[in-house]
């Protein structure tokens, strides 16, 4: 790894100071050389060859024109790369994305697709100006790989008609096995040249690394497969797999044709683009209100995407990123990129780790692969038009393979605690039978259900006795006892049921001492509990002597109206004061018996 990479690092903590705004292009720019240059130039063409047939097939694969992914890549890669907070990601349209965003197109169109990309960019920087990147972190591992691995699922099964060429009406059903049925209704119509290339592309994907050339796998498959089908038609009768050229054609700048539009992107009013029925979608409260939903779960899952490509970019160049920042640019880039046609975008992992090993330096990097794409789409959309539908489907297919992670889904079933595999299964269950969003609330429910299921076993109350130990000697009519662990919902009634039990078997004592040394939390409900179990004890006669208490618990339960009562409850904060407190307890119930 290149040693200016690992010196350059970018500071969150000197950053977070200001706006959360294009940290990584500042940082990167500081100490820039024409060498540094020239890497993000070579790194950029390397990543914007592999970027041009992904950018296509993901778009083909929401069931709109290539170039809308074109388009995201060339817009939405640079902008989020000059604002964003990560020196190395390369955003773009993603597979994560397909599952969330087919529904979309399907029920709004284009136009709905281009509003819901807004709103997530909206959601986005909101996230970023509230500093909410942190706490991505806190989305545990099980989920995020189970709904990973079923959108992996998902989007193979999605590839299954282009690849084989199968006849299927014109939109598929939404719900897994009945698309599943469909499709295997479907496998006698099989066009056997769209399988040939299919497969063939799929040989190629997986054997093309071997060869250690410089030519990245996915641009190799698009013009050797498009050259091989388009040769094997001049010579094989009824030789026709279909290409992108005979599923879409275009009309723009009075001009008509299939393919790609060979023009740079137009401007475009999102809300005058067409919906499901192909008239403008307009622009409404009601609209907007119904594309709200999907919009968080997109900027959602963008967040995570970006955040853990950054993550996995700072571990192979041992540098940081600045989460808020690189929140901000995603938002900047999908709030701008449907004004140009484009759809949401995120980080790729594939393309990011490929900018890396090509050397890449700084955030440039990205704004030369989105350079790449702008000279195919104005010089070489013509050629374009020849690709197989197959060879894009064959691309997706090893994509949902990577995003699939199986290798770590097996490991985690063989290793992980029950727990954590129940978790992983529901997940993965729910996204591909269900959806995502209930992926992942119903995974996120579940986790923090274990957690809280944790973190109560922690708590305990513990009885000390009198010995050596103890910070004081305690009298024969005192009960000494220890809470250790967070005192919340989860564990509060517990802990507190176990101290009345044993103040009924000790009947003859009438002081409780309680440490509240280790305790590091507490919430409502174990305020309320202690204030339940503290009536109880007081009308029974027992004084309590509460000692030890963390300053901020202090002040919660002086909140809540807990305080010194005298004959009742006394607050102390050392041992000294504790065994005075506790004198000054029976000492009243001894004035109160004679009395």
């Amino acid at each position: 790894m290149n040693k200016h990479v690992e010196m350059a690092q970018i500071s969150p903590a000197k950053v977070s100071l200001g706006l959360p705004f294009a940290t990584a292009l500042r940082t990167s720019l500081r100490n820039y050389s024409q060498k540094d240059l020239i890497a993000d130039l070579m790194a950029g063409m390397t990543v914007g060859m592999l970027a041009i047939p992904l950018a296509m097939a993901l778009a083909i694969a929401i069931d709109v024109p290539p170039q809308h992914g074109l388009y995201t890549a060339l817009i939405a890669g640079a902008l989020i790369a000059l604002t964003g907070g990560s020196r190395f990601n390369v955003s773009g349209p993603t597979a994560a994305f397909i599952v969330l965003l087919i529904p979309i197109v399907h029920n709004y169109g284009l136009g709905g697709l281009l509003m819901a990309t807004m709103l997530t960019g909206l959601i986005l920087i909101g996230m970023g100006l509230l500093r909410l990147g942190q706490l991505i972190r806190y989305i545990p591992y099980p989920v995020v790989l189970g709904f990973t691995s079923g959108i992996g699922v998902v989007i193979a099964f999605l590839q299954i008609k282009d690849l084989l060429g199968l006849h299927t009406p014109e939109h598929m059903p939404e719900h897994f096995l009945e698309r599943v049925e469909v499709l295997l209704s479907a496998l006698p119509s099989t066009h056997w040249p769209d399988a040939l290339i299919g497969f063939l592309t799929l040989g190629l994907l997986l054997t093309w690394d071997r060869l250690n050339t410089p030519l990245p796998r996915y641009l190799a498959a698009l013009i050797l497969m498009s050259m091989l089908a388009f040769g094997l038609h001049l010579v094989l009768p009824g030789f026709n797999p279909i290409t992108v050229g005979d599923n879409f054609q275009w009309s723009m700048n009075g001009q008509t044709g299939s393919g790609i539009p060979p023009f740079l992107p137009p401007f475009v009013l999102p809300w005058d683009m067409p919906n499901a029925q192909g008239e403008a979608i307009g622009l409404s409260w009601t609209l907007l209100r119904d594309l709200l939903m999907p919009a968080l779960t997109l900027a959602m899952l963008g967040a995570i995407e970006s955040l853990l490509c950054a993550v996995v970019a700072d571990g192979m160049t041992h540098t940081r990123h600045d989460p808020d920042a690189e929140l901000v640019g995603q938002g900047l880039g999908n709030l701008v990129v449907p004004f140009f046609g484009g759809i949401t975008a995120t980080s790729a992992i594939a393309r990011t780790a490929a900018n890396i090993r090509s050397g890449a330096r700084s955030p440039l990097a990205a704004v030369f692969n989105a350079l790449v794409v702008l000279l195919a789409l104005v010089i070489f959309a013509p050629l374009l038009a020849h690709v197989p539908m197959a060879t894009l489907a064959a691309m997706l297919l090893i994509v949902a393979w990577g995003l699939s992670e199986a290798p770590h889904f097996v490991r985690t079933l063989r290793v992980a605690p029950r727990t954590d595999v129940a978790i992983l299964l529901t997940c993965f269950g729910l996204t591909i039978f269900i959806d995502m969003v209930a992926a992942v609330g119903v995974g996120m429910v579940l986790a923090a259900f274990v957690f809280m299921h944790q973190m109560a076993s922690l708590t305990e109350v513990e009885r000390r006795v009198d010995d050596e130990n103890m910070p004081f000697k305690l009298p024969e009519w005192a009960l000494f006892y220890e809470f250790r662990g967070p005192l919340f919902f989860g564990a509060a009634e517990r802990a507190i049921l176990t101290l009345e039990v044993a103040m009924r078997e000790h009947d003859l004592k009438t002081v409780l001492i309680l440490d509240f040394t280790q305790v590091p939390t507490i919430d409502m409900s174990g305020i309320h509990a202690l204030e339940t179990a503290f009536h109880h004890l007081n009308a029974q006669g027992i004084g309590i002597v509460l000692s030890g208490m963390h300053p901020s618990i202090y002040r919660h339960l002086r909140k809540a109206g807990l305080e010194d009562v005298a004959g009742k409850m006394i607050f102390s904060t050392d041992a000294t004061q504790t065994a005075l407190a506790a004198a000054e307890l029976r000492q009243h119930q001894r004035n109160q018996q004679e009395g």
